[in-house]
């Protein structure tokens, strides 16, 4: 009870006064003072976003990135900054470039989940005969539709068949990982096959993708993002997160040593829920590389 009413009189009558104090003291405005104050990367970005500081913050974190070096522009003369505090003017432009660039990638990444993998698409099939060359160099396919699929983790004879939740997203994915991460995309299907602790390779990685899209889509990826990036993040960045899920997933599988691969769901969600709890560092960088 207490709580609430000190958050109720400090933001409608405290906080104002609080704030006009704090320029007097330091010369300085909020914005200034946040972009001064916070580190560099997801601390510094995501103080932006909260509280209030006038319609130029208001408005400028929902900026595009063509319309970035104007906002900031119009920020510094509504908040009275000299234009010679070039520090205050690179944060501030740094800051916008990665929530604009956020919200693009978002945009990319839901746009290539939406394209259905079209087996009558002579880019898409070549993609998946690529992901099979990468992680069966020395067996050739016998067949386009063939029970082969099987031995990289594929439900049936015909891939295309589980691509439908996740569409090109899913194989653009799984062959990202297995060409610029071969060695260890190799291992980790041959542990895959493990006879008791097994299970589906292709299958676990589009289930995967799901799990990044789904992170990225709720914002949960904005720290991740804002501290690897200075600047926009790209596609590049999307799918490196995803190579670090994949490898994260098959040691936590093993590690968890499941009764069978019916309790998939299960240690999904509680892999899912670990990496959902690393994410909440305001520090925090997830990637292979790292």
């Amino acid at each position: 009870m207490f709580v609430h009413l000190w958050g109720f009189l400090y933001s409608h009558y405290f906080r104002f006064w609080v704030k006009w104090i704090l320029r007097l003291l330091t010369r300085k405005c909020e914005l200034q003072r946040v972009l001064a104050g916070a580190a560099a990367g997801a601390r510094r970005t995501l103080s932006i976003g909260n509280g209030g500081a006038g319609t130029g913050r208001a408005n400028a974190v929902h900026v595009d990135e063509a319309e970035v070096e104007t906002c900031v522009r119009d920020v510094m003369k509504e908040k009275k900054i000299a234009q010679k505090d070039t520090g205050f003017k690179t944060n501030l432009h740094i800051s916008l470039l990665q929530i604009s660039g956020y919200k693009k990638l978002y945009l990319n990444v839901e746009n290539l989940r939406k394209v259905p993998y079209d087996s009558d698409n002579e880019e898409h099939e070549e993609q998946l005969i690529e992901l099979w060359n990468l992680l069966m160099p020395h067996e050739n396919l016998k067949a386009r539709i063939t029970k082969q699929w099987c031995d990289i983790g594929f439900q049936g004879d015909d891939p295309k068949t589980d691509f439908r939740g996740m569409g090109l997203l899913g194989l653009v994915n799984l062959v990202y990982f297995s060409k610029h991460y071969t060695n260890e995309a190799r291992q980790i299907l041959s542990r895959s096959n493990h006879p008791k602790l097994g299970y589906s390779y292709a299958i676990v990685g589009i289930n995967l993708t799901e799990m990044a899209y789904s992170l990225l889509k709720n914002g949960a990826l904005k720290s991740h993002l804002y501290n690897l990036v200075s600047g926009l993040p790209q596609m590049e960045h999307f799918h490196q997160f995803y190579c670090y899920l994949v490898y994260e997933f098959d040691r936590f599988w093993f590690e968890e040593e499941p009764e069978s691969i019916m309790h998939f769901n299960q240690y999904r969600e509680k892999f899912h829920e670990k990496i959902k709890g690393l994410l909440l560092d305001y520090d925090v960088i997830l990637t292979l590389q790292n």
